[in-house]
């Protein structure tokens, strides 16, 4: 039996009310689950963690001070009225033991030093007639030939000339001695470091002529406070940076012996020489240096230098908990190894802190954590939907 178009119509609007009610049933659990989804946290950040490592570091004493010459002698002239006729160095050089710097006119001195000769066989002469003269006086003595007095004068004359002769032969060594003082000569090795000396120039006795750094040797005069000074002694490695970038390495030679009332600083002296290798400049004495003494080594906890943030003068780093949300603890620090700075307390040695980019994020900000993997920036992170940073 054939329906009617009315009936076919009815059934028709049923299946079509049937359809949108499937419709609108299935958009509002999309709508539920969407606003569900939406009001789940999203990350702030993703990152990698660390934990503290253990480890040891040097102990490192930091100070300041010139470098000075080791021992400067001054190298003077010791004859007097010559005149310099030629210098033979100039300030820099380096010289050996003995070697002659400068040399004076001396030719006067070798007209006196001939004169001398001359005197010295003059005197020998009289001394031999005197002495033949004495002897006869001697042979005739028990003979009465000759009285007593003259006896006694040729024997007087004897020991006159002798005496004469030996003063003839200091004269003689004498001159000898002022002509060899006609050059100057190093009386160590060393490098120049002043040169006063000029040709021309009549010195009178002791007027320095040169200065002189015995044997190159430079030391670092460090400046350390009373409390410092008892951690250092003698053989204490150190390590000096000159303002010429001269890389220079040191040992402790002794301690100055007084501390300075006002300012309460004490001398150290470090015997310095270069570094193997070291060509990035030159040390000279009167310039200024940095350096620091090597105590030793102690335990350390350190984490990387990117886990560190500084807020209003204070250090923290963020503590990942386990679910996953950041607590800010604030830690304090030491000393710096590389990328890697000493954590001195605030931080328990098993803590799992935020390894870089810990500056984006708050305290107790959500992060997402990769392991094993570098974390992508805060920038890529919010590009990649991955949250937003801070």
């Amino acid at each position: 039996m054939r329906m009617s178009r009315r009936a076919w119509a009815a059934v028709a609007v049923v299946l079509l009310l049937v359809a949108l009610a499937a419709v609108l049933l299935v958009r509002r659990v999309g709508n539920a689950e969407a606003d569900k989804a939406a009001a789940a946290p999203r990350p702030a950040l993703t990152v990698t963690t660390t934990t503290p490592q253990a480890t040891t570091l040097p102990v490192r004493l930091a100070a300041n001070g010139n470098i000075a010459a080791w021992q400067e002698a001054s190298i003077g002239a010791e004859a007097g009225g010559l005149r310099i006729t030629e210098v033979r160095v100039n300030v820099g050089d380096r010289v050996a033991k003995g070697q002659v710097l400068a040399t004076f006119a001396s030719d006067t001195l070798r007209a006196e030093l001939a004169q001398a000769r001359a005197s010295v066989a003059e005197a020998e002469a009289a001394a031999a007639d005197a002495a033949a003269n004495a002897e006869r006086a001697r042979s005739l003595q028990a003979t009465g030939a000759l009285s007593a007095s003259q006896i006694a004068q040729y024997l007087t004359a004897e020991q006159t000339a002798r005496a004469r002769v030996q003063a003839a032969h200091a004269l003689f060594e004498a001159q000898q001695v002022r002509l060899s003082q006609s050059t100057v000569q190093a009386p160590d090795g060393g490098v120049i470091s002043a040169r006063l000396a000029t040709v021309g120039q009549v010195v009178a006795p002791g007027t320095e002529l040169f200065r002189l750094i015995r044997q190159g040797r430079l030391e670092w005069r460090a400046e350390v406070t009373a409390d410092e000074l008892g951690r250092l002694g003698p053989g204490t490695p150190a390590t000096v940076t000159a303002a010429s970038g001269a890389k220079l390495a040191g040992k402790v030679r002794t301690l100055g012996a007084t501390v300075d009332p006002q300012t309460r600083i004490a001398i150290v002296y470090v015997d310095v020489t270069p570094e193997p290798g070291a060509a990035n400049g030159s040390a000279r004495a009167g310039m200024f240096a940095r350096g620091e003494f090597d105590l030793g080594r102690t335990p350390a906890l350190t984490v990387p230098q990117s886990a560190l943030v500084l807020r209003e003068g204070f250090s923290y780093v963020l503590r990942v908990g386990p679910d996953d949300r950041v607590a800010q603890l604030k830690v304090q620090t030491g000393r710096l190894a590389g990328d890697r700075i000493e954590i001195t307390g605030g931080l328990p040695p098993d803590a799992r802190i935020v390894a870089s980019g810990a500056g984006f994020l708050n305290d107790g900000d959500l992060v997402r954590v990769v392991e094993g993997a570098a974390a992508p920036q805060a920038g890529a992170s919010a590009a990649n939907g991955n949250g937003t940073a801070r």
